[in-house]
């Protein structure tokens, strides 16, 4: 049987190391827009020079870009047996595009996974979280600190916080997760479930394996 699933999360939810994790144990591939944004704009294609215009720009790619760039990464041979969609889709527009798109290629219907995290635990994840200037090394206040506080353990740099990562910023960002992506677990109805993302990784994958069997 084909699986073909979307996580769903508010940033900091946990979503990208399920998709891992999950990819691992299905064999199946993880895709992120952000990985095929990428990867098309190092290789030229043609969607990948439209993406690359629009990002010029400081637009938004448009969802037929998104889609037309899915749409290639289906037709690769490792997801015949199915595929984790992470980042994407962010909204409804999205989502039906992405349900036309199942219909055409004869892919069996998405499911879909939302885990749920507080916010008030998103601000401590994502609020903690620090990078080293040079070599990007992540730490976190909290679950990872450096030896030295406000110390890169490998160069010694000073240490620095995303403006994303900022009180101010994780409360834009989780409002407009609530307001445009939220919606998709009602969107989708008896194809969605709902998972706590609290706690240890190991219990959350345990979570999601039950909720998507039962």
């Amino acid at each position: 049987m084909q699986r073909n699933l979307i996580l769903l999360g508010a940033p900091g939810a946990g979503k990208g190391t399920q998709a891992q994790k999950l990819s691992a144990l299905w064999g199946i591939p993880q895709i992120s827009t952000g990985d095929m944004l990428r990867e098309a704009r190092r290789q030229g294609t043609a969607l990948g020079q439209k993406a690359q215009a629009f990002m010029d720009a400081g637009k938004l790619v448009p969802d037929e870009v998104v889609i037309g760039l899915v749409e290639e990464r289906l037709g690769r041979p490792d997801t015949r047996e199915g595929v984790i969609l992470d980042g994407f889709p962010r909204t409804i527009p999205q989502a039906e595009a992405l349900d036309r798109l199942m219909a055409k290629l004869k892919r069996e219907p998405v499911w879909v996974l939302a885990i749920d995290v507080p916010e008030a635990e998103l601000q401590l994840r994502l609020g903690g979280r620090r990078s080293c200037p040079k070599d990007n090394t992540p730490y976190h206040v909290k679950f990872n600190p450096p030896r030295q506080i406000g110390k890169c353990d490998q160069c010694g740099a000073e240490l620095f916080q995303r403006e994303d990562d900022r009180p101010e910023a994780i409360s834009k960002r989780f409002a407009e997760y609530q307001n445009k992506t939220a919606p998709l677990v009602a969107h989708y109805g008896t194809r969605a479930k709902r998972v706590d993302g609290t706690g240890a990784l190991d219990a959350i994958l345990e979570r999601i394996q039950r909720a998507l069997v039962g």
